[in-house]
């Protein structure tokens, strides 16, 4: 396939820009490289406006290209009063705040709203133009290098048709959503990725770490100086984390706390070159996360777990996907197996309602509220031949 050129815009951005704002509106989408880096790397942006008289005009714009004025659509972006519509795009939203240092207002997120709609709650963009409008999605260059010049044709084909109907597609959910009244609760839950952001505090990184709640609390205020060297090397580095230093080999390190570099080597998930290259360092960080004061508790978010909340969780499950259907909602919009088994150990445990999402908003008021009558003994289930399950007093 042939390079093509990409230097010269058929659009400014301040002129997308003046037809979104007469429109209202504008369809956004990302090209981006992942890959081997701390953060995403922005490579192509594509804006799709409404035209006066009808029609739309599709602009593939270079971040990467040198004049590129991004404050015209970021001021765009950042206003209420247009609506931003976009799939799946929490991942766009996060490189696009960072890139452009502000975060959108106004949200339409299609992946979203076909989940109110009917549709599964992860519907891919393809899938659901399919079944939503009848159109057929030709992918061909998703995986393909994004952050090399020139682009060829068929990657600029393929980011066109990212957004070339993603105008169309939002009309038609909305239009449905309209007739289910659910489109206010789709507008709701897509408000939650205004706040989406790829930025990291490096002293909270440790909390993510894979079992980090089994360490004592000496061995935690080791593993987050582990974590917070880390995010800082990999960052001046722009390298993934666990290029640095593997979370296995993180954790194994703080519950060790080795103080020289032969106890280092001895440590299992720990690549020899980290240990040539890093090791000096990784005993510092080690010696400075012990004298360090250890984190609260209250830091790691930790749920008590009783074999026999299975069980009781299926049961809420059966009372959640009941009222999902009954609604023609994806179930995964409503709860997940983290948020039940939240809710059933604080029951278990006579302790105050967890915040989780399904206690929360619209979903209260469709599942949680019973959810939570379901556990304290005051509603039932039964089952229904023919009809499914059914919720009693």
């Amino acid at each position: 396939m042939e390079p093509a050129d990409l230097t010269t815009q058929t659009m400014s951005p301040a002129a997308l820009a003046d037809h979104a704002r007469a429109a209202g509106r504008f369809g956004i989408d990302t090209e981006f490289v992942s890959e081997s880096r701390y953060r995403a790397l922005l490579c192509l942006v594509q804006v799709v406006v409404p035209l006066e008289g009808g029609g739309q005009h599709i602009e593939l714009l270079d971040p990467l290209g040198e004049g590129f004025d991004h404050e015209p659509l970021a001021e765009l972006w950042a206003d209420p009063e247009i609506e931003v519509v976009l799939h799946a795009g929490s991942q766009d939203v996060a490189i696009l705040r960072r890139s452009w240092g502000a975060a959108p207002r106004n949200i339409f997120d299609t992946q979203i709203a076909a989940g109110f709609a009917g549709f599964s709650a992860q519907a891919g963009y393809g899938n659901l133009l399919q079944g939503a409008l009848g159109v057929r999605l030709a992918k061909s260059a998703g995986f393909t290098r994004w952050d090399r010049r020139p682009l060829t044709e068929e990657q600029l084909h393929y980011a066109a048709q990212d957004v070339e109907d993603v105008l169309a597609l939002a009309d038609e959910l909305k239009r449905r959503l309209t007739e289910s009244g659910r489109l206010e609760w789709a507008r709701e839950e897509a408000r939650r990725l205004e706040d989406v952001t790829d930025e990291r505090e490096p002293m909270a990184a440790y909390r993510r770490l894979p079992r980090v709640n089994q360490l004592k609390p000496r061995q935690r205020a080791v593993a987050r100086e582990l974590a917070a060297w880390r995010e800082r090397t990999a960052e001046s580095e722009d390298r993934p984390v666990n290029a640095v230093l593997p979370d296995v080999a993180l954790v194994e390190i703080a519950r060790r706390q080795p103080d020289s570099l032969k106890e280092l080597e001895r440590i299992r998930g720990l690549r020899p070159d980290t240990g040539r290259r890093r090791g000096n360092q990784i005993i510092e960080v080690v010696a400075r996360g012990r004298d360090a004061d250890p984190p609260p508790a209250e830091d790691i978010a930790r749920v008590d777990t009783d074999p026999g909340d299975g069980p009781v969780i299926a049961l809420s499950e059966s009372l959640v996907r009941a009222r999902a259907i009954e609604a023609g909602l994806a179930y995964e919009l409503v709860a997940s197996r983290a948020d039940l088994q939240a809710v059933v150990s604080a029951m278990r445990d006579g302790k105050s309602e967890p915040d989780v999402r399904t206690l929360r908003g619209w979903r209260r008021d469709l599942a949680g509220s019973e959810l939570l009558e379901l556990l304290s003994g005051r509603r039932a289930l039964r089952v229904e031949p023919g009809r499914g399950v059914s919720v009693s007093e």
